[in-house]
């Protein structure tokens, strides 16, 4: 069993930067895969970013050069930097793991995040 718990989200001014955390309980964080997705009001749920095991990183066209993956196997962490935001960006992000990318069986709570001036 997994739990996830995400952290980091909030309002901030478009142009702005947010880090969310998603920490996960569990010894097999380490062999999993990453994602994290977010949902706006009246949207589907959609992916932002995954991660693999091994480090390597896929993103949503959305989001290309403006967030940053990134996973702690020691912390039992995976982390979204968000820069440049936008006001298209506010929406719960969720992260999820599981064996391979795309094929998640965890989901965390969800964490808000605000892009308003």
């Amino acid at each position: 069993q997994v739990q996830l718990v995400e952290s980091g989200g909030g309002l901030v001014q478009p142009g702005g930067s947010l880090r969310l955390s998603c920490a996960a309980s569990g010894s097999i964080f380490s062999s999993n895969a990453m994602g994290w997705y977010r949902q706006a009001p009246g949207k589907q749920r959609e992916l932002v970013a995954a991660i693999t095991r091994g480090g390597s990183t896929n993103y949503a066209d959305s989001v290309k050069g403006r967030f940053t993956i990134s996973r702690d196997n020691a912390k039992n962490t995976v982390y979204l930097q968000m820069n440049s935001l936008k006001p298209e960006d506010t929406a719960v992000y969720y992260c999820a793991s599981g064996p391979v990318l795309g094929k998640y069986n965890y989901w965390g709570q969800g964490t808000q995040v605000t892009v308003s001036s």
